[in-house]
């Protein structure tokens, strides 16, 4: 591995299993040997705790243009604060959702993904981006704690359609989420030291 490191993001509709899948693909990268650090967007932050607050948490969903804005400002302080000092300390660097879900989820609600892609036109590219694919249906099965605003049936339908099509952009590697998560454990972490081992 270069001295650099290697980041990569792992994104999901709500209830895929994309928080478990990233937190232990960090265990298992350990396992091996390998500096790697588990990060979160929304974030800890101030911007973040807001948007986690007033936006997800919300009786009513805010108009989506905040939403993408509140995002991106919470991602700038992530990328800045978090994602690119771990790199240039040659970790290898989670992150459980990233750009692509503001892609999937505000450009599902009806903005344009140039425009959403223009206001992140700060945030670096990822070396692996991931899609743990799960049907909506599916989700709900799962979903039995409080949901979301963004938590409803017809929301995460249209938000996983966004994430297809930037599966088939090329855009994201999409993992099947609806085995067994032992399957999808190791699926994913041959996946990504296949990544690692490139750089």
């Amino acid at each position: 591995m270069s001295k650099r490191g290697v980041f990569i993001c792992i994104e999901g509709i709500d209830a895929s299993g994309k928080t478990t899948h990233a937190r232990r693909l960090v265990e298992n990268l350990r396992g091996k040997g390998l500096d790697a650090v588990y990060t979160t967007e929304p974030t800890s932050g101030e911007i973040g705790r807001l948007i986690q607050t007033h936006i997800l948490q919300s009786q009513k969903r805010v108009p989506s243009v905040i939403e993408a804005l509140l995002f991106a400002v919470d991602r700038i302080e992530h990328v800045e604060n978090m994602i690119k000092p771990a790199l240039r300390e040659g970790k290898i660097v989670v992150s459980d959702r990233y750009v692509y879900s503001s892609l999937a989820y505000q450009g599902a609600a009806g903005l344009d993904l140039k425009w959403i892609e223009e206001i992140n036109k700060f945030a670096i590219q990822p070396d692996l981006a991931i899609y743990i694919d799960i049907p909506a249906e599916v989700v709900f099965e799962r979903l039995r704690r409080e949901k979301s605003v963004m938590e409803n049936f017809q929301t995460q339908c249209k938000v996983r359609e966004v994430y297809l099509k930037l599966v088939e952009d090329g855009k994201l590697i999409l993992i099947n989420g609806n085995r067994p998560t032992g399957e999808v454990e190791k699926n994913l972490l041959v996946t990504v030291l296949k990544s690692i081992e490139k750089h």
